[in-house]
């Protein structure tokens, strides 16, 4: 299997940034999507930011021009830099790895392989 660990998730006032990391460890696959998905109580898990084996990155558009996914591959680590945060990006947000299509890990958040612990992060206004 594949042990996701998030760490830099904290509480900030609206306009400061954070820096998510992923720390990946298991198997490794060659054909996998890798993302950051958010959640708030009572809601659905939705897709941040995702970027496949190829570097193709897609972000929600709720996010665009304010966060940055990226991964060194040699450390296995992932990364989201959000920047300009606004009190409705409050959310738990997950590190996960999907075993294929980052287009099935945005439809099918649920069916993901695997999940990282989660790490809070609050925005004040």
């Amino acid at each position: 299997g594949v042990q996701l660990v998030e760490s830099g998730g904290g509480s900030v006032k609206a306009g400061g940034s954070l820096r998510l990391s992923c720390v990946a460890s298991g198997n490794t696959y060659s054909f996998a999507c890798m993302g950051w998905f958010r959640q708030t109580p009572g809601q659905e898990r939705e897709g941040v930011a995702t970027i496949d084996s190829r570097g193709q990155i897609t972000y929600a558009d709720s996010v665009k021009g304010r966060f940055t996914i990226s991964q060194d591959n040699a450390e296995r680590t992932l990364y989201l830099q959000m920047n300009t945060l606004k009190p409705e990006d409050t959310a738990m947000y997950y590190c996960a790895e999907e075993i294929g299509r980052c287009d099935h890990a945005w439809s099918n958040p649920n069916d993901i392989n695997y999940w990282g612990q989660g790490t809070q992060v609050t925005v004040s206004s």
